[in-house]
C-alpha cells in the first residue's frame, strides 16, 4: 500500500546545515572538478580575469569568473545551448551546486549576470584560458604538435533571412522582391507568383547587397542539409596525433576556406609554443591536413615555404600544371605526392576521424550548432571555450576512462552499455547528414533480376 505525497505544512524554521539534502558521491562533477585541481584551473583563471575587475572594494561583490566558466562547462556537458538555460539547470541541480561551490540557501548567478561577465571579459582572457588547457594537455602527453588537420564546419546565426534588408535602399526583402515582380508585369499581390518570381531569377542571395540589422556579423550562405540560412563557419585546427584543438575560431559565413589558410596554421604553432613554453618562432609542424575545400595553390606554396608538407587533395583531377609558373609547378606536384603516399593516406583518414568527432562534441552535443548569442565577437568568445572544455573532456579520458557524464554512465554499466552509447551518439551525428537512397542494380542485364542496396551519400 502507497502513501499518497501531499503539501506538508511550515514544520521548523530554522533547520541545521547538517539537515540539507545532500547531493550523490562521486558524480561526474566530482570527477570533473579533481581534473581541475590537478593543474591548478580556479587559481589561473582568477589571475587572467583580475586585471576586469575594481580592486577597491566599492558596491555589491562581483561574481568569482570561475563561477562563470564552471557554468559555461555545464553547458557544454548538458548540451543547453542558451545561457537562461544554463541558469536555470545550475539553480535546479544539487550535484551542481556543489560543483560551483554554492549552498542550498545561495542564489547562483542568473543568466542576465552569464551575460554581463561575458561581455566585460575580452576575447584576449578566452584565449588565455584556452592556452591554459593546451598546458594540461601539454604536461600529460597529449599535445604532439607534429600533424596537424584544419577544418570548418556551420553553425546557424540567431538572424532571420526575412529580417533582411537591401544594404542601398533599406527596403525589407519582400517588399524589394515584390517591387521588381510588377517591374516584370506580375501581380505584386499574388504570393505565389511571388514566390516563384524570386525561386528563378538570377542574382538573389547576395551578402553585397542584404544584410541583417540585427546581427550584421551573419552571412546568406548554405546549412550541412542544403538549406539556406543565415551561417557562421566554426574552424578547428586539430593535432592528428591525440586529438587536441590547437587553434579555435569563428570566421564570417561566406569566407573561403582556403582563404588565409597558411597564416591560420602559423598561428596554431604559436598556441603550441606558448604551451610549450618555447619560443615564438619554434616550427614543430610537419604536415598540415584538410579538405578538397582547402585547396589553393598559393597557399600551398606559403606552407610550403614553411616546410611544412601539404597533405590537401586537389579538386581538379586535370589540372594544367604546365601552366602555371615554374616555381608553382613544384608546389602542386610536391602536393600530390604527398598525398598520394602511404603517410598522407594515414592523415586523410585520422582527419576524418579527429576533426569530426571534435564538431559532433562540441556542435552537436555541446549545445553549439544554433547559436542564441548575436556577432563574430561574441560567437569566438563562446567558441573558444567550447574548444577549451572539449580539450578538458580528452584530459579526463585520459585520467578516468571518460570525458562526458554519458561515458561515466557506460562506464559503469559495463561493455554493452558502453556500445549502446557510442552507437546512439553516432546515429545523432549522422541523423542530419546522411541521405538514404535505394539504387537498383541489374544481374545480368535481366531487369527481373535485380537487387537493392542501401547507399550512405
Amino acid at each position: 500500500m502507497f502513501a499518497q505525497k501531499e503539501k506538508v505544512g511550515q514544520q521548523e524554521f530554522w533547520v541545521a546545515t547538517s539537515d540539507l539534502p545532500k547531493s550523490a558521491k562521486t558524480t561526474f562533477y566530482d570527477k570533473l572538478q579533481a581534473t581541475l585541481d590537478d593543474f591548478g584551473f580556479e587559481g589561473k583563471v582568477r589571475d587572467i580575469c583580475l586585471p576586469y575587475y575594481k580592486q577597491t572594494p566599492v558596491g555589491r561583490p562581483g561574481i568569482d569568473p570561475v563561477v562563470y566558466v564552471k557554468m559555461i562547462m555545464v553547458g557544454f556537458f548538458e548540451d543547453l545551448p542558451s545561457e537562461r538555460a544554463i541558469a536555470a539547470r545550475c539553480a535546479d541541480s544539487l550535484a551542481i551546486r556543489s560543483y560551483l561551490k554554492y549552498e542550498l540557501q545561495e542564489n547562483t548567478p542568473d543568466h542576465s549576470s552569464l551575460s554581463i561577465i561575458r561581455q566585460r571579459l575580452g576575447v584576449e582572457v578566452y584565449q588565455q584560458i584556452f592556452q591554459v588547457m593546451l598546458q594540461a594537455l601539454q604536461a600529460h602527453g597529449l599535445l604532439r604538435g607534429k600533424n596537424v588537420g584544419i577544418d570548418s564546419s556551420v553553425i546557424e546565426a540567431n538572424a532571420s533571412l526575412r529580417a533582411l534588408v537591401h544594404r542601398n535602399t533599406s527596403e525589407e526583402y519582400w517588399e524589394y522582391v515584390k517591387k521588381l515582380a510588377a517591374a516584370e508585369g506580375i501581380d505584386p499581390q499574388d504570393a505565389a507568383a511571388v514566390r516563384k518570381f524570386d525561386r528563378t531569377r538570377p542574382g538573389k542571395g547576395s551578402n553585397q547587397e542584404w544584410v541583417n540589422l540585427h546581427d550584421p556579423d551573419a552571412k546568406i550562405g548554405r546549412k550541412k542539409d542544403g538549406a539556406t540560412d543565415m551561417i557562421y563557419k566554426p574552424e578547428v585546427v586539430v593535432d592528428l596525433d591525440t586529438g587536441a584543438i590547437v587553434q579555435a575560431m569563428v570566421n564570417p559565413g561566406d569566407q573561403l576556406d582556403h582563404q588565409d589558410v597558411a597564416a591560420r596554421v602559423l598561428e596554431a604553432q604559436q598556441n603550441i609554443n606558448a604551451a610549450r613554453e618555447q619560443p615564438a618562432e619554434t616550427l614543430t609542424i610537419e604536415t598540415a591536413t584538410a579538405d578538397k575545400g582547402y585547396y589553393s595553390v598559393p597557399e600551398l606554396d606559403a606552407l610550403q615555404r614553411e616546410e611544412i608538407k601539404t597533405v590537401i587533395s586537389d579538386p581538379i583531377d586535370n589540372r594544367r600544371v604546365d601552366k602555371l609558373p615554374e616555381d608553382l609547378q613544384k608546389v602542386v606536384r610536391r602536393a600530390r605526392r604527398t598525398v598520394k603516399s602511404r603517410r598522407g593516406k594515414r592523415l586523410l583518414a585520422r582527419r576524418g576521424m579527429h576533426i569530426e568527432r571534435t564538431f559532433a562534441h562540441i556542435l552537436d552535443c555541446g549545445g553549439n550548432r544554433r547559436t542564441t548569442l548575436r556577432g563574430q565577437e561574441n560567437l569566438n568568445k563562446k567558441y573558444k571555450l567550447a574548444a577549451a572544455i572539449y580539450n578538458l573532456s580528452q584530459l579526463m579520458r585520459r585520467l578516468f576512462g571518460f570525458g562526458t557524464s554519458k561515458q561515466l554512465e557506460a562506464h559503469r554499466g559495463g561493455p554493452f552499455s558502453l556500445f549502446f552509447v557510442l552507437f546512439c551518439s553516432f546515429v545523432v551525428r549522422k541523423r542530419d547528414s546522411l541521405r538514404w537512397s535505394v539504387k537498383h542494380l541489374s544481374y545480368n542485364n535481366n531487369p527481373s533480376l535485380c537487387c537493392k542496396r542501401v547507399v550512405f551519400c
